[in-house]
């Protein structure tokens, strides 16, 4: 399927984490280290918030205030009533490699991924772990033996979280206990085998899809954003891929909002490199619009 693709804003170092909320495009910029949010039409820029240990992962807790991920000092931060940014949990003592992203469900509960390895200074890779932060900041294992958790969603019915795992050529399910907790793991999609060599340039080689940012439309597909083939793809449960949205530049993560839902946002840059990002403003928010709203 052909999709026209335009520019909703641009000049930025690295957008990521895009969602929709209140009526407005919320996203983070890794380098300048602020959480936005622009109309639809990118007509009104807000900062949000200042971050400056670089931010991730975005969520509201069921009283109105935002969560926001502090991926260098490994923290989730609260935004309070007045705007102050406040510690909401602290995974310092708990994860060595900065955190990523996260998804917030409607009760507040919050899952956070981290990279699990440098990724910046060439590491090997090595699985990781996702923990659970409750509504009271409290942090708990979630899952372990995860590559590179990234874009997560939890569906409509709360029953399901799906977590992209980025160099894990795969989706992972899991199912939610009453009480937060994850219990059968599946897979849930699978692009490939999992690399054989854990050499970062070689096990790079050897991803047939980079699952990052993802996003859940009504028919119980994923919009997945494809760190490795600068294209968002269209996923059903079982990994057919059935759309593709390629903007000619690197997607690192999407979303779906707009007044109807059927905006699919696009985090687009040319690579996903800090020292190519940091120092430059060459990233940009994207839109094209989908025939299946957002869930």
């Amino acid at each position: 399927m052909s999709h026209d693709v335009r520019t909703v804003i641009d000049g930025m170092s690295f957008t990521e984490c895009p969602r929709w909320h209140e009526e407005r495009l919320w996203f983070v910029d890794f380098y300048i280290r602020r959480v936005h949010s622009v109309t639809e039409d990118g007509a009104d820029l807000r900062i949000e918030a200042e971050v400056p240990e670089q931010p991730s992962g975005l969520g509201w807790l069921p009283d109105g205030r935002m969560l926001v991920v502090s991926q260098l000092d490994r923290r989730i931060l609260r935004r309070e009533a007045d705007g102050s940014l406040v510690t909401h949990a602290d995974l310092s003592d708990l994860v060595d490699a900065q955190l990523n992203d996260m998804v917030v469900d409607p009760s507040g509960r919050a899952w956070v991924g981290n990279f699990g390895f440098d990724i910046m200074a060439g590491e090997p890779l090595a699985p990781t772990s996702l923990y659970r932060v409750d509504p009271d900041g409290s942090v708990h294992l979630a899952a372990s033996d995860l590559w590179f958790p990234n874009g997560s969603v939890v569906t409509p019915d709360g029953g399901t979280l799906l977590v992209d795992e980025t160099l894990g050529n795969r989706v992972s399910a899991f199912d939610i206990a009453d009480d937060g907790g994850l219990g059968r793991r599946r897979t849930w999609a699978s692009f490939g085998a999992l690399p054989s060599d854990l050499a970062q340039e070689k096990a790079l080689a050897e991803l047939s899809v980079g699952p990052d940012g993802n996003a859940l439309d009504a028919e119980g597909c994923l919009w997945i954003a494809d760190a490795l083939g600068g294209r968002a793809i269209r996923v059903r449960e079982g990994g057919e891929i059935l759309d593709e949205v390629s903007p000619g530049t690197g997607v690192f993560a999407c979303g779906l909002g707009g007044a109807d839902g059927r905006t699919l946002y696009l985090c687009a840059a040319p690579d996903f490199l800090a020292h190519n990002r940091r120092p430059v403003r060459e990233a940009a928010i994207m839109a094209t619009t989908v025939e299946v709203p957002a869930a």
